[in-house]
C-alpha cells in the first residue's frame, strides 16, 4: 500500500551542515527551524554513522521532522552485475530506511536505484533489470516500515538509468509498488527536460517528492531555471507533497557528497539568509 503524504516545506541538511555529529545536526536542525521549515532533509549517506537517539531528540526540541536521501556508490551500486555489490546495496537501503524509520520519517528520496556519477555508457538490459528487482525489495521492505521510497531522476552525469520525469515514470511502471514515488528535481529538470511542465503533467499523482534547486545551485531565482512554469504545473495536478530546497556551496563541505556533486563554487555564506528567502520564493509560487 501506498501512505499518506502532506504539503510541506523542507530544507536540505547541507545549507547549513556537512556532517551529522552532534554539533552539525544541531546546527542543521536548528538551522531548519529557525527558516521556517517544516521538516529537515537528512542525507543518509552512512546511515551507521547516525546518532538515532540524538536526532529524535534534537528534532523534537526544534519541533522538526526530517525525511532522508542518498546515492549510491560504485560499492553498493544495485544495478551491478555482480550479487555481492547489489547485497551491500540493499544492506545500506535497508539500513537508511530503518533509522528513517527509527526517527520518524515516512519518505526516503534520491538516488537509490544506481551510483550517483556519471557511468562510462549505457545502461544494459541486466542493469535495468537488477535495479528493478532492487527497487522492489525495498519498497517491499519500506512498507513494513510505513514508509514511501521516491527515485529521483537525476541528469546524464548522475545515471544512466533515467534522465527525464517520462523515463522515471517507465521505469516505476516497471517496479510496480504502490509505495513507489517519482522524484523531480529542478536542477536536473533544466539540464534534460523539454520544459518544466511536461513531466509534472505526466506524472500526476505519481509524483511524491520534490527538489527546488537553482541551475547553479545557488539562490533561488538568480538562475536559469523557470520556477513559475514548474510550479504552475504542480498547482496543475495539485501536487501534496514534500517540497525541498536544495542548495549547495563550498561554503558547506560534506567531503563524499560536496565532491561526487561537484560543488566546487562559493555560492553563498549565508546559510539562515539563504534558506529563508528560500522558503519565501517557494511559498509565493505555491
Amino acid at each position: 500500500m501506498s501512505f499518506s503524504k502532506s504539503l510541506e516545506f523542507g530544507g536540505h541538511a547541507l545549507v547549513w551542515s556537512g556532517d551529522w555529529t552532534p554539533e552539525g545536526a544541531r546546527k542543521a536542525i536548528s538551522g531548519a527551524a529557525r527558516a521556517g521549515y517544516d521538516y529537515i532533509e537528512i542525507a543518509l549517506l552512512d546511515p551507521w554513522k547516525v546518532d538515532v537517539v540524538l536526532t529524535k531528540e534534537l528534532l523534537q526540541e526544534f519541533n522538526l521532522r526530517a525525511h532522508a536521501s542518498l546515492g549510491l556508490s560504485a560499492s553498493t551500486d544495485v544495478t551491478s552485475t555482480n550479487p555481492a555489490i547489489v547485497a551491500k546495496g540493499d544492506e545500506l537501503l535497508r539500513k537508511a530506511t530503518d533509522v528513517l524509520y527509527a526517527i520518524g520519517g515516512t519518505e526516503l528520496c534520491g538516488v537509490i536505484y544506481c551510483a550517483l556519477g556519471k557511468y562510462p555508457g549505457p545502461a544494459s538490459k541486466e542493469n535495468r533489470a537488477s535495479s528493478v528487482a532492487a527497487m522492489q525489495r525495498l519498497a517491499d521492505y519500506a512498507a513494513d516500515k510505513g514508509i514511501n521510497i521516491d527515485l529521483e531522476v537525476v541528469n546524464r552525469y548522475e545515471t544512466n538509468i533515467m534522465n527525464t520525469g517520462l523515463e522515471g515514470l517507465a521505469f516505476l511502471d516497471e517496479v510496480n509498488r504502490p509505495n513507489a514515488y517519482l522524484h523531480l528535481d529542478t536542477y536536473h529538470m533544466n539540464i534534460e527536460e523539454d520544459g518544466m511542465e511536461t513531466s509534472v503533467l505526466a506524472a500526476k499523482d505519481r509524483l511524491g517528492y520534490v527538489h527546488i534547486g537553482e541551475s547553479h545551485r545557488g539562490y533561488l531565482g538568480t538562475g536559469n531555471v523557470n520556477f513559475d512554469a514548474f510550479f504552475k504545473a504542480l498547482k496543475k495536478i495539485n501536487y501534496q507533497g514534500p517540497i525541498t530546497f536544495e542548495s549547495f556551496s563550498s561554503e558547506v563541505v560534506d567531503p563524499n557528497l560536496s565532491n561526487t556533486l561537484c560543488v566546487w563554487r562559493n555560492l553563498w555564506h549565508d546559510s539562515d539568509d539563504l534558506a529563508t528567502k528560500a522558503l519565501q520564493f517557494m511559498k509565493e509560487r505555491y
